[in-house]
């Protein structure tokens, strides 16, 4: 094999990321059929098959598995040396993919983006939205950025979030109907809007007072997945809904939503970002941090 295969290497790898053709034709900025042939060409001067195809979805093969083990890292590496040699010239380069929950996207990232933009312009941020955890490496993240949750011990967490707190909200309109809870255990007779996590489960509301914590497993006709649904469903009058309050902060000040339990709602850590400890700090992902936690710290 001519090491003018390099980047037909790269091309594979790319694959493999995406789990398409076309997501790779994507990222590398050519066409899916240059892709396709890339790919074709490789399995050709291997002599074997590396990736599985059908109309619907792209696999790797045992083959390609192997193969993708032994050259990811070396890929990473020949790329962050092309990017430090970028960033030696006061210019971070590159892609940064990073797995973002929605809430983070909008309330953090969202809102600076033109301006990291305009600081990095030779920085290209893709933001993967889900709000489970993911394995980075192997879902081809630079990093990740959650709540202030368990993270594995190969992990790097980087605080770059302010504190926030969690609202319990619901409608004037609806406090006519239902008297105020003055304590948690009071949620227990009133219509709550629940919240299904990822994995399944239901979101017990959490709350703490003078070193007391309880959770909630409340009760309500309305369970989402989403923030935003779980704020629209509340102004609508369907019930009370736990939620940030940087989500409802405008809705809280106009008076569209009434807060309640403000006492047990105390502020914790924000966001984290994270990636796994052994790999290298690329300077784009320098550059984010640097840029978001200045950001948000002003």
């Amino acid at each position: 094999m001519a090491r003018t295969d390099l980047p037909a290497l790269t091309v594979f790898a790319s694959v493999a990321a995406n789990s398409s053709f076309r997501g790779a034709a994507t990222q590398l900025g050519i066409s899916p059929s240059a892709v396709s042939h890339a790919v074709s060409g490789l399995e050709a001067a291997l002599g074997v098959r590396l990736l599985a195809r059908t109309t619907r979805s792209v696999a790797l093969t045992e083959a390609g598995s192997r193969l993708i083990a032994r050259i990811g890292p070396a890929l990473e590496e020949i790329a962050a040396a092309l990017e430090d040699t970028a960033a030696a010239g006061g210019r971070p380069a590159g892609r940064l993919r990073l797995s973002v929950p929605l809430q983070a996207a909008e309330l953090m990232v969202a809102p600076q983006t033109g301006h990291f933009a305009a600081a990095y312009p030779d920085v290209t941020l893709e933001l993967v939205v889900q709000d489970g955890f993911v394995d980075l490496v192997a879902s081809g993240f630079d990093a990740g950025m959650r709540l202030g949750e368990s993270l594995e011990q190969d992990m790097i967490a980087i605080r770059i979030g302010p504190d926030m707190r969690m609202a319990a909200v619901a409608t004037p309109d609806y406090f006519q109907r239902f008297p105020p809870p003055l304590h948690p255990s009071d949620l227990r007779r009133h219509v709550c809007i629940g919240r299904r996590f990822t994995g399944g489960g239901l979101y017990r509301w959490e709350f703490e007072k003078d070193g007391e914590a309880l959770e909630i497993a409340v009760d309500g006709r309305l369970v989402f997945n989403e923030g935003r649904l779980i704020t629209a469903a509340a102004l609508a009058g369907a019930g009370l809904a736990y939620v940030m309050e940087a989500m409802v902060a405008d809705e809280i000040a106009s008076g569209k939503l009434t807060r309640v339990l403000g006492d047990w709602c105390p502020p914790f850590p924000g966001f984290f970002l994270y990636y796994p400890s052994r790999r290298q700090m690329r300077p784009a992902l320098r550059a984010f941090i640097d840029f978001f936690t200045g950001a948000n710290g002003e």
